[in-house]
């Protein structure tokens, strides 16, 4: 067929023909998803012409490909200024795809290789009725001088995990739970906060457990659901400044992977970095 459809019988001689054949794809598709894909780069309404600078197309060839993704629904133009957006097909979809996300099950995917590219134990925390609860853990190549348990509520304070939180969750939701920390100096929260949202990462050593320092980063996922925090545990015999700061590239580098596989976005200040 001249327009690279394929029926049933296709895909049974692709079958037998192999899988180089088979992953060969269709196409139009692939332009069509680029055109998509440019779309949802742009955060917002675009122009013809913006949609094919992103794409790498001509405009005549775009224009084509979101006329037929608009009356599949998955393009809408605005009748007033002629942008294209995302349309309500696409949110359609949007909302499924999120509605069976395993948000945990997905993050956890990439624990174990954040695991063994830095040697040190990882665990993924989310938030639960009284703070940050454990849900992951992955012990490194190094003892620790603790044995956590899966399940254990994290304070807000004195853990990386619960630092994450305080930057990244509203006083509304952090505050009846910091308030039953004995000791949470309202000064020293907002400097902790106001830290962690800068450089991206929390650190808390020897806050919580004297020999054990840890470094954590918080997972956006898509919707604007409460973040996970991925956090690494380091002896604290071993933590200097030059590991500190690699470990730190590291889960900045791991945490910004997982939240674009969940689909979500990072703060404008890490997106620019």
């Amino acid at each position: 067929m001249s327009d690279g459809a394929q029926t049933p019988d296709d895909d049974d001689a692709l079958a037998g023909r192999g899988d180089s054949a088979a992953r060969q794809g269709i196409q139009s598709v692939e332009i069509a998803v680029r055109v998509l894909q440019a779309l949802e780069e742009g955060r917002g309404p675009m122009t013809l012409t913006q949609v094919a600078t992103a794409a790498g197309m001509s405009a005549s060839k775009v224009h084509r490909y979101l006329v037929s993704l608009g009356r599949g629904g998955l393009v809408s133009q605005s009748q007033q200024s002629g942008a294209y957006d995302l349309g309500v097909g696409m949110r359609r979809l949007g909302v499924e795809a999120l509605r069976r996300v395993d948000e945990v099950s997905l993050a956890s995917e990439h624990l174990p290789g954040l695991r063994d590219r830095t040697g040190h134990a990882v665990n993924l925390a989310v938030w639960g009725d009284r703070g940050p609860v454990l849900v992951r853990w992955f012990y490194g190549a190094h003892p620790l001088p603790v044995t956590v348990r899966v399940g254990a509520t994290m304070p807000l304070l004195a853990s990386a995990v619960g630092r994450v939180y305080l930057a990244h969750l509203p006083d509304a939701v952090t505050g009846p739970v910091l308030a039953a920390e004995p000791g949470a100096d309202p000064a020293e929260v907002a400097r902790v906060a106001a830290e962690v949202r800068s450089t991206g990462v929390a650190v808390a050593s020897g806050t919580l457990i004297p020999t054990l320092t840890s470094v954590a980063a918080p997972v956006f996922p898509a919707g604007g659901s409460a973040p996970l925090a991925v956090a690494l545990a380091v002896p604290s015999s071993l933590a200097t400044p030059a590991l500190l700061a690699a470990l730190e590239d590291e889960l900045l580098a791991a945490t910004a992977e997982i939240t674009a596989d969940l689909g979500g976005a990072l703060p404008a200040a890490r997106r620019a970095e």
